[in-house]
């Protein structure tokens, strides 16, 4: 019996039973399955179809590693994790591409999402925190590819973030204020970066009591604050209807009285909400942005906001208005999470906005002030302190 076989056949026998889904009840299920097995084979037969039914199946122990972020799965022999911000190759191995499949689909499944050949890729969080993206053939070419974003178990200080070099202790210092004095923000870098982890450890800072509503489509922020109001976007069912989109969702967290609005990833019409949010008295706002470089958030924003019908001269307009600091992330040497640049809004006689370093990075990775610096000096109150004391 294969060890499809075998876990369909166990599968079967614990909801005919009404067992929990464990260790115990599967290995009495297995072993009622295949009773002629030997110890070693049976410990075998026991380990596979765990594989198939409990948590992250051969994937586990990885998840269970707290220097990984990041599993990778990209065919049943090629499974790479991210530790410590670099990538490995593991030696942890699936079956064959069923095997791979079938993690995916009961992961998803879990999360009530839908993933066969009708909808072929998913991507949802599961019940402890881990998002997954899982895509199958024919889409993915070579097989099922599996993707695993690991929530950290804790969250971040500044103070742990200066000592893992994303930022020194002076651009930690402008971080603080900017939260202290309520200015609203856009964190920018491309994927894998650290914009989560940044803005969590950023609203870790907001005054205790405040009400800070955040807005995402998987949960991943986990602030340390003290009043929190999640909302979760929703996709449409397989009749395709129920959908919450985030623009849908900043609506409504606008009538709940947030002190601090966070759209944990702006990506489409929210966009337009969000800018008219901050415009109309929501100070403190803020959220990530997926741009290559501080200065391409204006375009970025235009594509998303006119998409969403908002003209460009509006959206210009707005952004400018609305935002009063970037920070970008980018990876540096070695791969190394760091804070790249500080930038400040500024709208120029032609009515669009652009940004303007106000603390950068140079080759050498050192800060120091740009030509906006000023400008950043006299929103967090300064005075004549000077760029990288």
């Amino acid at each position: 019996m294969s060890s499809a076989d075998l876990a369909a056949s166990v599968r079967e026998r614990l909801v005919r039973d009404g067992a929990e889904v464990s260790r115990t009840s599967v290995a009495s299920a297995v072993r009622a399955a295949s009773a002629l097995a030997g110890d070693a084979g049976m410990l075998r037969r026991v380990e596979l179809v765990e594989s198939e039914l409990v948590g992250l199946g051969v994937l586990q122990p990885l998840a269970d590693d707290p220097d990984v972020t990041d599993i990778l799965v990209n065919g049943p022999d090629q499974v790479w994790v991210e530790r410590r911000g670099r990538l490995e190759r593991t030696a942890v191995t699936f079956a064959d591409r069923g095997a791979v499949r079938r993690l995916g689909q009961r992961l998803a499944a879990g999360a009530g999402r839908r993933l066969d050949e009708a909808q072929p890729w998913t991507d949802v969080r599961l019940a402890d925190g881990v998002r997954l993206h899982a895509v199958l053939a024919p889409i993915a070419t070579d097989g099922p590819v599996l993707s695993l974003r690991l929530p950290r178990r804790s969250g971040f200080t500044l103070a742990e973030l200066v000592s893992a070099g994303m930022f020194p202790e002076f651009v930690s210092r402008l971080l603080g204020e900017l939260v202290a004095r309520r200015h609203s923000f856009l964190v920018t870098g491309g994927t894998g970066t650290g914009k989560t982890t940044l803005l969590s450890t950023l609203l870790g800072l907001c005054p205790p009591g405040e009400r800070v509503v955040l807005v995402e489509d998987l949960g991943e922020l986990r602030p340390p604050s003290d009043h929190v109001v999640r909302l979760e976007a929703r996709p449409p069912n397989v009749e395709g209807a129920g959908r919450v989109s985030l623009a849908d969702l900043v609506r409504q967290a606008l009538r709940m009285r947030p002190d601090r609005l966070v759209v944990g990833e702006v990506r489409g019409a929210e966009v337009v909400d969000l800018l008219a949010a901050l415009n109309t008295g929501h100070e403190g706002g803020c959220g990530t942005v997926h741009a290559g470089s501080a200065q391409a958030l204006p375009a970025r924003i235009e594509a998303l906001a006119t998409a969403a019908g908002l003209g460009r001269a509006a959206a210009h307009s707005q952004l400018a208005a609305a935002v009063d600091v970037v920070v970008h992330l980018d990876r540096g040497p070695g791969g190394r999470r760091r804070v790249a640049c500080l930038g400040v809004l500024r709208q120029g006689l032609d009515g669009l906005a652009s940004v303007v370093d106000a603390v950068g990075v140079t080759a050498e990775g050192n800060y120091q002030p740009g030509e906006g610096w000023d400008r950043l000096s006299s929103l967090l109150g300064l005075g004549d302190v000077v760029a990288g004391a």
